[in-house]
C-alpha cells in the first residue's frame, strides 16, 4: 500500500514557514492538470475537500497540496514538499467542482491486484457497463458501508479516477478495491460460485436464500447487464415494487438497486 509522506503538525508559526505561496507559475503548472490527458498521462487524479484529501492521505501518495490558509490552520496537514497557500480565487481556477473547495490535491493512481482465490469466501459486486461517474461513485460508498471489499468492472465502465467518480465516493475509494477486467472471463475462471443479477422476471430477493459469499452483477444504466453476462448469472433477483401491481416508475437508479440488494444480502449472510 502506497503512503503518503505527510505529518500532521500541532500549530506553530514555525510550522507556518513549511508552506509556500502558490506562485503564477505554478498556478499555470496545476492548472495543467485540470485536464483528463495531462493527469492520465503523469498517472494522477485529482481530489477536493477537506474530508477526501484527509482520508485519501493514509492510502494514496499525495504529490501535490493546494489549500487556504484557513484550511491548513485548520487541519494542520504538511507534505514533505509542494505544499501550497492559494487564495480562493486561485482554488476556483483549479476547482472542477460547482462549488471549490479549501483544498485541491494532486495523488497517485495506483491499481490493485485481483485474488480470485480469496473472491471464493467473500461475497464482491460486479458492475457491467455503468456508465455515471455519481452512480459509479456511490456503488463505491455503498460497498464500503456493507464491507463489500472488491469491485470488479468491465472494461467499458467509467474511469475509477474521473474527478465526479471520486468527489462521490466520499473518501471510500481508499478502502474499497476496484478491479478493471472482462467480467465474462472472469466470471468463467470463478467455479462453484453464485453469480447474482437482478432483473424483472427475477425470484423476489426478500422471499430468496442468499449466500454470504458470491458476486452480484449491477448493469448499465439504460441496457441493463449485457447479454454474455446475462446467460452465466446462475441466479436471478427481482426487487418488487410496492404495491405490487401498481403503476410505478419502470426501474431503479443502478446506485440505488445496488443498496437494497447489498442490504438484504448482509441482513440474510
Amino acid at each position: 500500500m502506497s503512503v503518503s509522506s505527510y505529518t500532521a503538525l500541532p500549530p506553530s508559526p514555525r510550522g507556518k514557514q513549511l508552506l509556500e505561496k502558490l506562485s503564477k507559475n505554478k498556478l499555470r503548472q496545476l492548472l495543467s492538470f485540470t485536464k483528463k490527458k495531462v493527469r492520465y498521462e503523469q498517472n494522477l487524479f485529482l481530489a477536493e475537500g477537506n474530508k477526501l484529501v484527509r482520508d485519501l492521505l493514509p492510502y494514496f501518495h499525495c504529490k501535490t497540496i493546494v489549500g487556504t490558509e484557513d484550511f491548513y490552520e485548520k487541519e494542520e496537514i504538511r507534505l514533505e514538499n509542494d505544499c501550497y497557500i492559494a487564495s480562493k480565487e486561485e482554488l476556483e481556477r483549479l476547482s472542477l467542482t460547482r462549488s471549490p473547495q479549501a483544498v485541491w490535491a494532486l495523488f497517485e493512481r495506483k491499481e490493485e491486484n485481483l485474488d480470485l482465490s480469496g473472491l471464493k469466501e467473500k461475497l464482491s459486486l460486479a458492475l457491467d457497463g455503468v456508465q455515471d461517474p455519481g452512480n459509479l461513485g456511490t456503488i463505491i460508498r455503498i460497498a464500503d458501508w456493507f464491507g463489500i471489499e472488491n469491485i470488479i468492472c468491465s472494461n467499458n465502465c467509467v474511469d475509477l479516477y474521473n474527478p465526479k467518480v471520486v468527489q462521490a465516493t466520499m473518501g471510500a475509494i481508499a478502502r474499497v478495491k476496484i478491479h478493471y477486467t472482462d467480467l465474462v472471463k472472469l466470471i468463467d475462471s470463478v467455479e462453484d460460485l453464485p453469480i447474482y443479477g437482478t432483473f424483472l422476471e427475477g425470484e423476489i430477493i426478500y422471499e430468496t436464500t442468499l449466500s454470504s459469499n458470491g458476486i452480484i452483477v449491477m448493469g448499465n444504466e439504460g441496457n441493463g447487464i449485457s447479454e454474455a453476462v446475462k446467460q452465466r448469472i446462475t441466479q436471478k433477483l427481482f426487487i418488487p415494487n410496492y404495491p405490487e401491481g401498481s403503476t410505478t416508475s419502470e426501474s431503479l437508479n443502478v446506485a440505488i438497486a445496488t443498496a437494497i440488494t447489498c442490504a438484504e444480502f448482509r441482513r440474510k449472510g
